[in-house]
Parts: structure tokens; C-alpha cells; sequence
């Protein structure tokens, strides 16, 4: 499979350029990539980590949802970037996380569907993330492998698909971020999921939160931390509940606090 891929997939490294659109660290292009599972294609970003190049280690790897918001303004739907590779670079330099690779699987004219598990686009997506995309990254790059050592992270919608993947796929994905969620999508059936679902919780580490003035999203989001709580995570050990008070719908939000996230994940 490797082979194939590599290829017929364009690999471009990012060139820094000055000003706002400077990338930190390298970043690498992997364009048109194809799910054999959706029949689409999008582009696929892999960060990788300040010691990658100097050593053999092996790192984890974060997987992130609406790739094109993440490093670049240009490419962000409201023209602001997560600054994923600032912020991560600024938190390994100050030995607040281990260093890790970042994934960013940009999202095509399907997100609506594909970022959700209840439709059948939805199953399609994880399926590619795991079956297709992770075992491409793992064979491409020195990455961890393992549930402790693969992470999965997203916003509104992105943050849903992000919590479904951990909630259904525990065995894959072992730590998940998810932030200002869409948990309203299907007449709020996630929490029933959640409420049906035997969780093995050793290992696990998510983390959960949303704006104070996302007036449509913040009841929901409260409530999921209450009832994650009442199976058995625990706030400040595999649970870390965060509402920002004024935050808002936004890149810029979500950037602004990113930073917290990043370290309950991957702290030293």
C-alpha cells in the first residue's frame, strides 16, 4: 500500500516564508490523497517535530481535523490559522510537552457527513483515518503506534468526530481534544452513546471544552462533561473540562487556547 501511495502522491516541503504566513518548523504537503473507502481526495499536512531530523526516536501523533485552519491564514476559512505549529513548538521548547507529530487532514465539500459517525459518510471517514491514513503515516514516518500514543482532535463538528472516534475506537485512539462540539447533530443522540457504551477508561485522556458565549453549544457541552464524570472520568486525571469564559465560535478562539489541550495530552 505504502508504495502505491508514495507513488502517486505529490510530497512538497514548505518553504518559510516572511511575515504572518511563516511556517515554523517543516511542514509537509501530501496532496490529492485518496480514501479507496469515500472515493475523494484531500490533502493531507504532517508537522513534524524539532528533533525529527536529528535523532532516531519514534513520536506520537496528534490527528487533526479541518487541516487547512491549522498552520496557515491563507488557507483558514475566516483568514486565521490554529498556529498549531507555533504554539507546539513554544510548549516543546519550554519542556511542557513531549515533542509529536501533528497530522492535519483537511476537510472536503462532504464535512457536514463525514464529521459525524451516525451517517454513512461518517463510518466511511473513520474507517479511512484508520485504515488507510494511519497505517500510511505510520509506515511513512517514525511514529508511535500505539492507543497511548495516537491522539485525534477537532473543533464544532470536528471536535464531535474527534470524541465519536475515541468513544468507539478506544483501541485506536487513546487520547482525544475536543472543543466547542457539535454534540446537538442527530437530536443529541451522542449521549445516549455514551450512556450505552461500556467506556474502558485506563488509558484514556479526553479533553473537553467550549466557549462561555457559544450560547447554542455550551448547555451541551457541560452536560457531557457531567455525565463523562458520572461513569467514572476524572477531572485533572483522564478528564480535563474547560469553558472559556467569553469565547466564541472561532479559529481565533480556538487558537488562543489550544495551548491547553496540547499539554493535558502530551505532558511530560
Amino acid at each position: 500500500m505504502s508504495g502505491q501511495l508514495l507513488a502517486n502522491i505529490e510530497i512538497n516541503r514548505r518553504k518559510k516564508k516572511p511575515g504572518r504566513d511563516q511556517i515554523i518548523g517543516e511542514l509537509i504537503y501530501h496532496s490529492d490523497f485518496y480514501s479507496s473507502n469515500l472515493k475523494n481526495e484531500r490533502d493531507i499536512l504532517v508537522w513534524l517535530p524539532p528533533s525529527y531530523h536529528h535523532s532516531n526516536s519514534r513520536f506520537p501523533v496528534l490527528y487533526m481535523q479541518d487541516g487547512q485552519n491549522l498552520f496557515s491564514p491563507h488557507t483558514s476559512f475566516i483568514g486565521y490559522d490554529w498556529r498549531v505549529d507555533e504554539t507546539t513548538t513554544q510548549l516543546i521548547k519550554k519542556k511542557l510537552v513531549e515533542e509529536f507529530i501533528v497530522v492535519g487532514i483537511c476537510n472536503t465539500r462532504d464535512r457536514l457527513n463525514e464529521y459525524n459517525l451516525f451517517t454513512p459518510k461518517g463510518k466511511l471517514y473513520s474507517r479511512f483515518i484508520i485504515k488507510e491514513l494511519k497505517i500510511f503515516i505510520d509506515e511513512t514516518y517514525r511514529s508511535k503506534t500505539g492507543p497511548g500514543d495516537t491522539a485525534v482532535m477537532g473543533s464544532s463538528l470536528g471536535g464531535l468526530i474527534s470524541f465519536q472516534l475515541i468513544l468507539n475506537f478506544p483501541e485506536v485512539f487513546g487520547k482525544a481534544a475536543c472543543m466547542s462540539n457539535s454534540f446537538w447533530v442527530n437530536n443529541r443522540e451522542i449521549f445516549e452513546s455514551v450512556k450505552e457504551k461500556t467506556i474502558k477508561r485506563e488509558g484514556l485522556k479526553i479533553y473537553l471544552d467550549c466557549g462561555c458565549e457559544e450560547k447554542e453549544l455550551i448547555e451541551d457541552n457541560k452536560k457531557m462533561c457531567l455525565l463523562l464524570r458520572s461513569i467514572g472520568f476524572e477531572q485533572g486525571k483522564n478528564l480535563l473540562c474547560y469553558f472559556q469564559r467569553k469565547g466564541k465560535h472561532s479559529e481565533l478562539d480556538w487558537a488562543d487556547r489550544l495551548n491547553r489541550p496540547l499539554k493535558f495530552l502530551f505532558n511530560q
